[in-house]
């Protein structure tokens, strides 16, 4: 694994043979999907939570796109995949490496060391929250009531392994019992309202290539100039793929250096694949946090 520090060692072939099969077997013996119950991390007493540093961003753009419970040698393991409909519901998890151990040790990503979103099957329902870890590697969320139905959950970190930074999103299954109202996903459009404000978005987006997407800010017609800070930044935005929910994290050019932003919001794209994909728009005012929900076409 590229997190691990290699050295080059002159062993015998018969003991490097069996070092190959004992970490061959570590790393398969991990299933990516199946709920577990959560240890401690062997390693816990290192464990490091950095000082967040305001508009902090991953080196790279993340290894996975969030169909996957397991992912560049990590795996998200949860307690429990279903919840009580229309309650509030504790979730515990703990993201591991390939040999099953809990990881202790993330970077900062936009003031967060851990984002947790989900989002039901028909792309209903978005919720972006932020968990809090204990020294043994376990998150602990707290999910708000949820409508029956199938969601999806995913992790979105950054793992500092040996100085080594690897961003990662990844994602699992949660069923909330009962019978469930599918919506249908609205057809693409150039603009959205929420809680008053009109969000227009502009950009010629294509898969698997880099571009820019601009979103505007108007409150009946008047463009909007007082945007809050909320996670260092002015907007953030967040996308899934219609379908198989895939996910996308849309990068901000720049950090809120300002008390007030607006009304133009540029960010940088990388959709890993074409389709349908609904972007969830998130932004502050009067210290209230909106989230407009829009549907584009990617080429």
């Amino acid at each position: 694994m590229s997190k691990h520090i290699t050295q080059t060692l002159r062993l015998p072939v018969a003991v490097a043979t069996l070092l190959f099969v004992a970490s061959y077997a570590a790393n398969c013996g991990t299933p990516g999907h199946a709920p577990v119950s959560l240890t401690a991390s062997a390693d816990h007493d290192m464990l490091a939570v950095p000082t967040p540093t305001p508009g902090t961003e991953p080196a790279t753009m993340p290894v996975s796109d969030g169909r996957s419970a397991t992912a560049a040698g990590f795996t998200l393991r949860l307690a429990q995949r279903s919840t009580a409909p229309g309650t509030a519901t504790s979730l515990r998890f703990q993201i591991t490496d390939g040999y099953g151990t809990a990881v202790t040790r993330f970077a900062v990503d936009q003031t967060e060391m851990m984002h947790f979103y989900v989002v039901r099957s028909d792309l209903t329902g978005f919720q972006h929250l932020h968990p809090e870890m204990a020294p043994d590697g376990t998150w602990s969320v707290t999910l708000p009531p949820l409508e029956p139905g199938t969601w999806r959950a995913y992790t979105s970190f950054i793992a500092d392994q040996g100085g080594e930074q690897t961003a990662v999103v990844l994602g699992d299954t949660i069923t909330v019992p009962g019978e469930a109202v599918t919506h249908r996903l609205p057809a693409p459009a150039r603009s959205t309202t929420v809680d008053g404000y009109t969000i227009t978005v502009r950009g010629d987006l294509r898969a698997r290539m880099s571009s820019e997407l601009t979103a505007t800010v108007t409150r009946g017609g008047i463009p909007v100039t007082d945007l809050e800070p909320y996670l260092q930044t002015y907007a953030h935005v967040t996308a899934f793929r219609e379908g198989d929910l895939a996910f996308a994290h849309l990068h901000p050019h720049g950090d809120a250096t300002g008390g007030h932003g607006g009304p133009h919001l540029n960010f940088d794209t990388m959709f890993p694949r074409s389709g349908n994909w609904r972007l969830y728009v998130q932004f502050q005012t009067h210290g209230t946090l909106h989230a407009a929900a829009i549907t584009l076409r990617v080429g």
